[in-house]
């Protein structure tokens, strides 16, 4: 048997752009994906702390170094810019390896750059 578990999260993350006319997706500074490792096209879930919704989506590699975080597609109608959410991706683990892993937890401050 295997479980599903958090691998990885990007807590409170500031929404920088909202695209309703693209294919779909999130968009996430490079250094933030790489800190948090995930990969670019790897489905995760997103929680709006503003109005509470939950949706999943795909990661696009943003350019390094830019905070962006720009949810693409209809995703773009459940955020605003200036919203606060966390980014959470999951991993397939058996059980007695998810009770030792230890999930990446990735803080950025109010610009989407890497605390320390």
């Amino acid at each position: 048997m295997v479980i599903e578990v958090l691998k990885s999260k990007i807590h409170r993350a500031r929404v920088t752009q909202a695209e309703l006319n693209y294919v779909g997706s999130i968009t996430i500074d490079e250094d933030l994906i790489d800190a948090a490792n995930i990969i670019p096209n790897e489905k995760v879930q997103i929680v709006n702390n503003n109005n509470g919704a939950r949706f999943e989506t795909y990661v696009i590699k943003g350019e390094r170094g830019s905070g962006t975080i720009c949810l693409n597609g209809a995703t773009a109608r459940l955020a605003q810019v200036g919203d606060i959410v966390i980014i959470m991706s999951y991993a397939y683990m058996e059980p007695e390896e998810a009770r030792i892993y230890k999930p990446i937890l990735v803080f950025p401050d109010s610009d989407n750059k890497l605390i320390g």
